[in-house]
């Protein structure tokens, strides 16, 4: 089976029990363990999600990190890191798409996918939809 794309508020949901789609996001991540598949996820999206988990969401400076080591060292997980040539794609794809409210960040996972051939995101965020992928949760 085709592995999933993880962005920042898939992580959020799953990390966060007083986030709206919480138990749906641990069922997600469970199964995709059970199946065997691994999160994809990026450089950006932990950076962006150290950020969020520590404002506006409030989550103690321990856990936040103890969360991300366990993403960093987890077997399924692939972190992506963004090179030069990644972000100049993604550059390119927020100068061309200008009727989006795409981030950068966005972008880069977008390009991501692409080339990793991912269909399917661990997220909240619609504009995976605008993009043509499915998101997995609202």
């Amino acid at each position: 089976m085709p592995d999933i794309f993880a962005d920042t508020s898939g992580w959020a949901h799953l990390d966060d029990t007083n986030q709206s789609s919480h138990v749906l996001a641990a069922t997600i991540y469970r199964t995709t363990r059970q199946q065997k598949r691994k999160l994809v996820t990026t450089n950006y999206i932990i950076t962006e999600l150290v950020a969020l988990l520590s404002s506006p969401l409030h989550i103690p400076r321990q856990a936040v990190i103890t969360f991300i080591e366990g993403i960093r060292t987890s077997p399924y997980v692939q972190v992506v890191h963004i090179d030069a040539k990644l972000d100049k794609e993604a550059w390119q794809l927020l100068k061309n798409r200008r009727d989006k409210e795409w981030s950068l960040v966005d972008c880069t996972s977008f390009v991501v996918m692409r080339q990793y051939s991912i269909f399917e995101a661990f997220t909240s965020d619609h504009h995976f939809e605008q993009a043509g992928f499915v998101r997995l949760f609202k």
